[in-house]
Protein backbone atom coordinates (compact mmCIF):
# COMPACT_ATOMS: atom_id res chain seq x y z
CA UNK A 1 0.00 0.00 0.00
CA UNK A 2 2.60 2.40 0.94
CA UNK A 3 4.95 1.58 -2.39
CA UNK A 4 1.52 1.88 -4.43
CA UNK A 5 0.57 5.35 -2.56
CA UNK A 6 4.41 6.69 -3.08
CA UNK A 7 4.24 5.62 -7.31
CA UNK A 8 1.08 7.42 -7.40
CA UNK A 9 1.90 10.10 -5.74
CA UNK A 10 5.20 10.48 -8.22
CA UNK A 11 3.36 9.99 -11.42
CA UNK A 12 0.64 12.60 -10.42
CA UNK A 13 2.03 15.87 -11.15
CA UNK A 14 2.13 15.35 -15.14
CA UNK A 15 -1.20 13.48 -14.69
CA UNK A 16 -3.75 14.95 -17.11
CA UNK A 17 -6.83 12.54 -15.59
CA UNK A 18 -7.83 10.31 -13.77
CA UNK A 19 -9.44 7.54 -13.89
CA UNK A 20 -11.30 5.32 -11.27
CA UNK A 21 -12.40 2.07 -12.24
CA UNK A 22 -14.94 1.00 -10.03
CA UNK A 23 -17.53 -2.02 -9.62
CA UNK A 24 -20.90 -1.01 -10.05
CA UNK A 25 -22.23 -3.02 -7.73
CA UNK A 26 -20.16 -1.61 -4.64
CA UNK A 27 -19.43 2.12 -5.90
CA UNK A 28 -18.36 2.95 -2.54
CA UNK A 29 -16.67 0.05 -1.07
CA UNK A 30 -14.63 -0.13 -4.63
CA UNK A 31 -13.67 3.78 -3.94
CA UNK A 32 -9.71 3.89 -2.57
CA UNK A 33 -9.76 6.64 -0.28
CA UNK A 34 -5.90 7.13 -0.77
CA UNK A 35 -6.96 8.48 -4.37
CA UNK A 36 -9.63 11.30 -2.77
CA UNK A 37 -6.55 12.18 -0.87
CA UNK A 38 -3.55 12.41 -3.26
CA UNK A 39 -5.74 13.65 -6.59
CA UNK A 40 -6.80 17.15 -5.10
CA UNK A 41 -8.37 19.20 -7.85
CA UNK A 42 -7.21 16.51 -10.63
CA UNK A 43 -10.22 15.88 -12.90
CA UNK A 44 -11.51 12.51 -12.52
CA UNK A 45 -13.60 9.76 -14.61
CA UNK A 46 -15.30 7.20 -12.67
CA UNK A 47 -16.27 3.99 -14.63
CA UNK A 48 -18.37 1.96 -12.96
CA UNK A 49 -17.76 -1.40 -14.68
CA UNK A 50 -20.11 -4.31 -14.98
CA UNK A 51 -22.81 -2.55 -15.03
CA UNK A 52 -24.68 -5.61 -16.39
CA UNK A 53 -24.47 -7.44 -13.14
CA UNK A 54 -26.11 -4.22 -10.63
CA UNK A 55 -29.87 -2.88 -10.58
CA UNK A 56 -29.95 -0.16 -13.13
CA UNK A 57 -31.97 2.12 -11.25
CA UNK A 58 -29.48 2.10 -8.44
CA UNK A 59 -26.72 2.56 -11.00
CA UNK A 60 -28.21 5.79 -12.51
CA UNK A 61 -28.61 7.34 -8.62
CA UNK A 62 -24.91 6.26 -7.97
CA UNK A 63 -23.55 8.25 -11.39
CA UNK A 64 -25.62 11.38 -10.25
CA UNK A 65 -24.33 11.00 -6.55
CA UNK A 66 -20.75 10.64 -7.80
CA UNK A 67 -20.49 13.39 -10.26
CA UNK A 68 -19.35 17.02 -9.40
CA UNK A 69 -17.17 19.86 -10.84
CA UNK A 70 -14.44 18.18 -11.84
CA UNK A 71 -15.64 14.59 -11.42
CA UNK A 72 -17.62 12.59 -14.12
CA UNK A 73 -19.01 9.44 -13.77
CA UNK A 74 -20.10 6.88 -16.34
CA UNK A 75 -21.14 3.24 -16.15
CA UNK A 76 -20.00 0.65 -19.18
CA UNK A 77 -20.84 -2.70 -19.57
CA UNK A 78 -17.30 -4.88 -20.00
CA UNK A 79 -19.14 -7.23 -22.48
CA UNK A 80 -20.62 -4.43 -24.99
CA UNK A 81 -17.86 -2.47 -26.75
CA UNK A 82 -20.28 0.64 -27.28
CA UNK A 83 -20.30 1.17 -24.26
CA UNK A 84 -16.37 1.38 -23.44
CA UNK A 85 -16.58 3.67 -26.18
CA UNK A 86 -18.53 6.36 -24.59
CA UNK A 87 -15.49 6.91 -22.25
CA UNK A 88 -12.38 8.06 -24.18
CA UNK A 89 -14.65 11.17 -25.71
CA UNK A 90 -15.68 11.77 -22.19
CA UNK A 91 -11.98 11.75 -21.19
CA UNK A 92 -11.15 14.26 -24.18
CA UNK A 93 -13.66 16.56 -22.87
CA UNK A 94 -12.18 16.90 -19.29
CA UNK A 95 -8.50 17.92 -19.99
CA UNK A 96 -7.48 21.32 -21.14
CA UNK A 97 -6.17 22.02 -24.75
CA UNK A 98 -3.22 24.23 -25.66
CA UNK A 99 -1.68 25.03 -29.19
CA UNK A 100 1.64 25.24 -27.44
CA UNK A 101 1.64 21.77 -25.73
CA UNK A 102 3.78 19.16 -27.43
CA UNK A 103 3.28 16.19 -25.41
CA UNK A 104 0.43 13.46 -25.26
CA UNK A 105 -2.25 13.82 -22.52
CA UNK A 106 -1.52 11.22 -19.82
CA UNK A 107 -4.27 9.45 -18.00
CA UNK A 108 -3.42 7.23 -15.10
CA UNK A 109 -6.14 4.51 -14.49
CA UNK A 110 -6.64 2.93 -10.89
CA UNK A 111 -8.54 0.87 -9.35
CA UNK A 112 -9.01 -2.43 -6.79
CA UNK A 113 -8.40 -5.72 -7.93
CA UNK A 114 -10.81 -7.60 -10.24
CA UNK A 115 -12.95 -4.62 -10.58
CA UNK A 116 -12.08 -4.76 -14.52
CA UNK A 117 -9.43 -2.52 -15.24
CA UNK A 118 -7.54 -4.59 -17.51
CA UNK A 119 -10.31 -5.13 -19.71
CA UNK A 120 -11.49 -1.71 -19.94
CA UNK A 121 -7.34 -0.66 -20.85
CA UNK A 122 -7.29 -3.45 -23.76
CA UNK A 123 -10.93 -2.00 -24.97
CA UNK A 124 -9.41 1.15 -25.09
CA UNK A 125 -6.19 0.56 -27.09
CA UNK A 126 -8.03 -1.89 -29.24
CA UNK A 127 -5.41 -4.87 -28.30
CA UNK A 128 -4.89 -6.96 -25.86
CA UNK A 129 -1.90 -5.70 -23.31
CA UNK A 130 -3.27 -6.01 -19.88
CA UNK A 131 -3.30 -9.19 -18.45
CA UNK A 132 -7.07 -10.11 -17.89
CA UNK A 133 -8.35 -12.54 -15.23
CA UNK A 134 -11.09 -13.47 -12.16
CA UNK A 135 -8.74 -13.74 -9.83
CA UNK A 136 -7.45 -10.00 -7.91
CA UNK A 137 -4.23 -8.63 -8.03
CA UNK A 138 -3.49 -9.70 -11.83
CA UNK A 139 -1.46 -6.61 -12.61
CA UNK A 140 1.66 -6.48 -10.32
CA UNK A 141 3.33 -3.50 -11.79
CA UNK A 142 2.46 0.32 -13.50
CA UNK A 143 2.57 0.23 -17.38
CA UNK A 144 2.66 2.72 -19.64
CA UNK A 145 0.71 2.01 -22.57
CA UNK A 146 0.51 4.53 -25.63
CA UNK A 147 -3.30 4.69 -26.54
CA UNK A 148 -2.85 7.19 -30.15
CA UNK A 149 -0.53 10.32 -30.83
CA UNK A 150 -2.51 12.40 -27.77
CA UNK A 151 -3.03 10.08 -25.46
CA UNK A 152 -1.11 8.03 -23.67
CA UNK A 153 -2.31 5.93 -20.35
CA UNK A 154 -0.67 4.59 -16.96
CA UNK A 155 -1.54 1.54 -15.46
CA UNK A 156 -1.38 1.05 -11.95
CA UNK A 157 -1.95 -2.48 -10.11
CA UNK A 158 -4.73 -3.03 -8.37
CA UNK A 159 -4.28 -2.11 -4.58
CA UNK A 160 -6.34 -2.63 -1.65
CA UNK A 161 -6.27 -1.00 1.51
CA UNK A 162 -4.68 -2.98 4.40
CA UNK A 163 -7.17 -1.36 6.76
CA UNK A 164 -10.80 -1.46 5.82
CA UNK A 165 -12.12 0.24 8.59
CA UNK A 166 -15.79 -0.33 7.58
CA UNK A 167 -16.81 -3.82 8.35
CA UNK A 168 -19.75 -3.81 5.61
CA UNK A 169 -17.22 -2.64 2.50
CA UNK A 170 -15.35 -5.41 3.59
CA UNK A 171 -17.84 -8.42 3.41
CA UNK A 172 -19.16 -6.53 0.15
CA UNK A 173 -15.62 -6.30 -1.39
CA UNK A 174 -15.22 -10.41 -0.37
CA UNK A 175 -18.72 -11.18 -2.19
CA UNK A 176 -18.10 -9.85 -4.90
CA UNK A 177 -14.28 -11.27 -5.21
CA UNK A 178 -11.97 -8.32 -4.89
CA UNK A 179 -10.80 -9.92 -1.51
CA UNK A 180 -9.26 -13.57 -2.52
CA UNK A 181 -11.84 -16.44 -1.12
CA UNK A 182 -9.31 -17.66 1.34
CA UNK A 183 -8.98 -14.35 3.29
CA UNK A 184 -12.62 -14.61 4.78
CA UNK A 185 -14.72 -17.60 5.78
CA UNK A 186 -17.27 -18.32 2.83
CA UNK A 187 -20.16 -18.91 5.39
CA UNK A 188 -19.75 -15.57 6.83
CA UNK A 189 -19.31 -13.71 3.59
CA UNK A 190 -22.04 -15.34 1.85
CA UNK A 191 -24.33 -14.68 5.32
CA UNK A 192 -23.72 -10.98 5.17
CA UNK A 193 -24.70 -10.95 1.82
CA UNK A 194 -28.26 -13.15 2.27
CA UNK A 195 -28.56 -10.18 5.10
CA UNK A 196 -28.57 -7.79 2.58
CA UNK A 197 -30.54 -9.63 -0.44
CA UNK A 198 -33.49 -11.60 1.27
CA UNK A 199 -34.43 -7.69 2.26
CA UNK A 200 -33.69 -5.83 -1.21
CA UNK A 201 -34.15 -8.89 -3.61
CA UNK A 202 -36.18 -11.44 -1.92
CA UNK A 203 -37.60 -12.23 -5.51
CA UNK A 204 -34.63 -13.19 -7.36
CA UNK A 205 -33.81 -15.47 -4.54
CA UNK A 206 -36.81 -17.36 -4.16
CA UNK A 207 -36.98 -17.72 -8.19
CA UNK A 208 -33.33 -18.92 -8.37
CA UNK A 209 -33.48 -21.88 -5.04
CA UNK A 210 -36.51 -22.24 -3.70
CA UNK A 211 -39.81 -20.35 -2.91
CA UNK A 212 -40.17 -21.35 0.43
CA UNK A 213 -36.58 -20.20 1.34
CA UNK A 214 -36.94 -18.91 5.39
CA UNK A 215 -35.70 -15.05 4.11
CA UNK A 216 -36.23 -13.70 7.86
CA UNK A 217 -32.83 -14.97 8.69
CA UNK A 218 -29.86 -15.38 6.32
CA UNK A 219 -28.40 -18.18 7.98
CA UNK A 220 -31.67 -20.68 8.07
CA UNK A 221 -31.78 -19.16 4.44
CA UNK A 222 -28.17 -20.43 2.87
CA UNK A 223 -29.00 -23.98 4.98
CA UNK A 224 -31.92 -23.91 3.21
CA UNK A 225 -29.91 -23.14 -0.26
CA UNK A 226 -27.77 -25.96 0.72
CA UNK A 227 -30.41 -28.21 0.74
CA UNK A 228 -32.12 -27.17 -2.69
CA UNK A 229 -28.79 -27.89 -4.09
CA UNK A 230 -27.74 -31.16 -2.53
CA UNK A 231 -24.76 -29.40 -0.40
CA UNK A 232 -24.65 -32.20 1.96
CA UNK A 233 -21.51 -32.73 4.39
CA UNK A 234 -20.97 -35.88 6.45
CA UNK A 235 -23.63 -37.28 8.88
CA UNK A 236 -26.07 -35.70 6.31
CA UNK A 237 -25.57 -32.20 8.01
CA UNK A 238 -25.46 -29.13 5.52
CA UNK A 239 -21.65 -27.98 3.90
CA UNK A 240 -22.48 -24.17 4.54
CA UNK A 241 -18.52 -23.73 2.96
CA UNK A 242 -19.87 -25.48 -0.18
CA UNK A 243 -23.48 -23.94 -0.44
CA UNK A 244 -21.72 -20.54 0.57
CA UNK A 245 -19.21 -20.88 -2.26
CA UNK A 246 -22.26 -22.01 -4.70
CA UNK A 247 -24.21 -18.50 -3.47
CA UNK A 248 -21.37 -16.46 -4.47
CA UNK A 249 -20.70 -17.82 -7.65
CA UNK A 250 -23.64 -17.22 -8.59
CA UNK A 251 -24.04 -14.11 -7.33
CA UNK A 252 -20.81 -13.07 -8.66
CA UNK A 253 -21.50 -14.46 -12.68
CA UNK A 254 -24.93 -12.67 -12.49
CA UNK A 255 -27.40 -15.78 -12.07
CA UNK A 256 -29.30 -14.51 -9.62
CA UNK A 257 -29.75 -11.38 -11.25
CA UNK A 258 -28.92 -7.64 -11.18
CA UNK A 259 -28.63 -6.32 -8.16
CA UNK A 260 -26.29 -3.60 -6.17
CA UNK A 261 -25.29 -4.18 -2.49
CA UNK A 262 -25.03 -0.01 -1.38
CA UNK A 263 -26.85 3.15 -2.07
CA UNK A 264 -25.13 6.80 -1.98
CA UNK A 265 -27.53 7.11 1.84
CA UNK A 266 -25.77 3.98 2.85
CA UNK A 267 -22.34 5.29 2.02
CA UNK A 268 -22.81 8.11 4.67
CA UNK A 269 -24.02 6.62 7.51
CA UNK A 270 -21.42 4.24 7.06
CA UNK A 271 -18.87 6.84 7.08
CA UNK A 272 -19.96 8.37 9.93
CA UNK A 273 -20.20 5.31 12.13
CA UNK A 274 -16.64 4.92 10.69
CA UNK A 275 -16.00 8.19 11.79
CA UNK A 276 -17.13 7.78 15.52
CA UNK A 277 -15.90 4.49 15.88
CA UNK A 278 -12.15 6.08 14.84
CA UNK A 279 -12.90 8.80 17.44
CA UNK A 280 -13.67 5.97 20.23
CA UNK A 281 -10.49 4.70 19.43
CA UNK A 282 -8.33 7.95 19.10
CA UNK A 283 -10.06 9.28 22.74
CA UNK A 284 -8.93 5.32 24.16
CA UNK A 285 -5.47 5.64 22.94
CA UNK A 286 -5.18 8.96 24.26
CA UNK A 287 -6.41 7.63 28.07
CA UNK A 288 -3.92 4.97 27.47
CA UNK A 289 -1.53 7.39 27.06
CA UNK A 290 -1.98 10.05 29.96
CA UNK A 291 -2.68 6.57 32.39
CA UNK A 292 0.89 5.17 31.90
CA UNK A 293 2.04 9.35 31.83
CA UNK A 294 0.42 9.26 35.74
CA UNK A 295 1.84 6.03 36.69
CA UNK A 296 5.31 6.56 35.82
CA UNK A 297 5.39 9.89 38.33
Amino acid sequence: MHKARKEMAQVLPDTDVIVEVLDARIPFSSENPMLENLRGNKPCLKVLTKSDLADNNETEIWLSALSSANTKAISIDSHNSESIKRVQPLLASMVTRSQSRVRPFVVMIVGIPNVGKSTLINSLSGRTIAKTGNEPAVTKRQQHIVLSDNWVLRDTPGVLWPNVENQHSGYRLAATGAIRDTAMDSADVAAHLLDYLCVQYPEPLLARFDSSLPLADSVATLEAIGLARGCIGAGGLIDFDRAARLLLTEFRSGQLGAMTLETPRMKVAELEAVAIARKKREEKKEARKTSRKKRKK
